[in-house]
């Protein structure tokens, strides 16, 4: 068994979710994350609860498998430190507020001229330039910025999605730039800098729905549990008070939904349904359709026939049914991560190939490695 980025130390100057996300990735395939905190109150994540036997919930998921140092890099002991540790480190991930890395006097463009090996993920809300790159920026007011909360919900209520897709979105971009440019200056000797705005990311993800109303002239509706771009595709109660979710994606599979499933061949036949964009010009009739039929019967009996009809479908679950998923426990992925309260449930690496070990790093206590940092990489030995 291997840890694929053993040997490679990542310094992360992050708070929140975006960059604490990424570098915790980095930390699940070995690497060695030493996580940068203000003394005395640390990443603002760990205190908005105290739900995990008196640990905060998104800190527990986001920083397990780190090392904590607080560091005041506006003191120049800890800012020796910080140096000494850029000096060794190989990536440095950031999602500080506007400017901030500036003004500590670590510019991403001069820390590349220094450490010519370094790479540094500089994240920001809006990125350089333009009228946004002074605001601050939280998951909500990018997704707002950026048009997703207007295609979430119902025409007239527009929605957060419950997951913070701006942040894990961000994160995301943030760990696979790292893992590329590491395979780059394998080649090139020399590492990067690799600027990543929010509203970037979410634009990007919004990319289907540009292309509706930069070609189309039309903004999409939202639809609530279904897709704008997709009819019928949907959720729909069942006699047994559950809640199916089912539709079709082509229209191979909508001639399988009305012969196979719905037994409706008529349908099919219908030309007002023949192609996507027609059933979505005519959702509302088709969503009574299906709903009829699903109301007539339990949620076993739909998932089963639909199964046999080759038709995608899903059962509207809640967090707690997530918890205690039966696909989750039959492919054993949980494993156990270390803290000061003793083992803690959380779940393995989404991608981890075979014969990679999975890490199973603890939750750091705020500043709990300082003084072991200082020892290492401090020139000068804070009294």
């Amino acid at each position: 068994m291997t840890t694929p980025l053993s040997g490679i130390t990542v310094v992360g100057l992050e708070q929140a979710i975006s960059a604490p996300l990424c570098t915790r990735h980095l930390a699940d395939l070995g690497a060695r994350v030493i996580k940068i905190e203000q003394p005395g109150f640390g990443d603002s994540t760990r205190h908005y609860d105290r739900v995990v036997r008196g640990m905060a919930a998104h800190f527990v998921w986001l920083n397990h498998g780190k090392e904590s140092a607080a560091l005041d890099l506006t003191d120049p002991a800890d800012a020796d430190v910080f140096t000494g540790l850029l000096e060794r480190a190989d990536v440095l991930v950031s999602n500080l507020g506007p400017g901030a890395l500036g003004r500590l006097g670590f510019a991403p463009e001069e820390l590349a001229e220094r450490y010519p090996r370094l790479i540094v993920v500089d994240i920001s809300g809006y990125g350089r330039g333009g009228p946004l790159d002074h605001k601050r920026a939280y998951d909500l007011l990018v997704q707002a910025e950026a048009g997703s909360c207007a295609i979430t919900g119902m025409p007239g209520a527009p929605v957060k999605p419950g997951i913070p897709i701006a942040d894990i979105g961000t994160a995301l971009y943030a760990y696979s730039s790292v893992l590329a440019a590491l395979y780059e200056r394998d080649r090139s000797g020399r590492g990067a800098v690799i600027p990543i705005a929010m509203l970037d990311v979410v634009a990007e993800m919004m990319g289907f729905a540009l292309n509706q109303v930069l070609h189309a002239g039309t903004e999409p509706e939202p639809v609530g549990m279904g897709s704008p771009m997709i009819a019928p595709y949907g959720a729909y109660p069942t006699a047994d008070g559950q809640t199916a979710v089912l539709g079709t994606t082509s229209d191979r599979e909508w001639r399988r939904l009305t012969t196979d499933l719905l037994d409706r061949p008529e349908l099919s036949a219908d030309p007002r349904y023949a192609h996507n964009h027609d059933r979505v010009a005519h959702r509302a009739e088709l969503d009574e359709i299906v709903g009829t039929w699903c109301a007539k019967r339990d949620l076993a009996e739909i998932q089963r026939l639909a199964d046999a009809a080759g038709i995608g479908n899903a059962r509207l679950n809640g967090v707690r049914e997530l918890a205690e998923h039966p696909q989750l426990a039959a492919r054993d992925r949980w494993h156990d991560i270390d803290s000061t309260a003793g083992p803690l449930p959380a779940l393995l690496p989404p991608a981890l190939a075979r014969g990679w070990a999975p890490v199973s790093g603890r939750v750091p206590e705020l500043g709990a490695d300082t003084e072991a940092i200082r020892e290492e990489f401090g020139s000068s030995i804070a009294e």
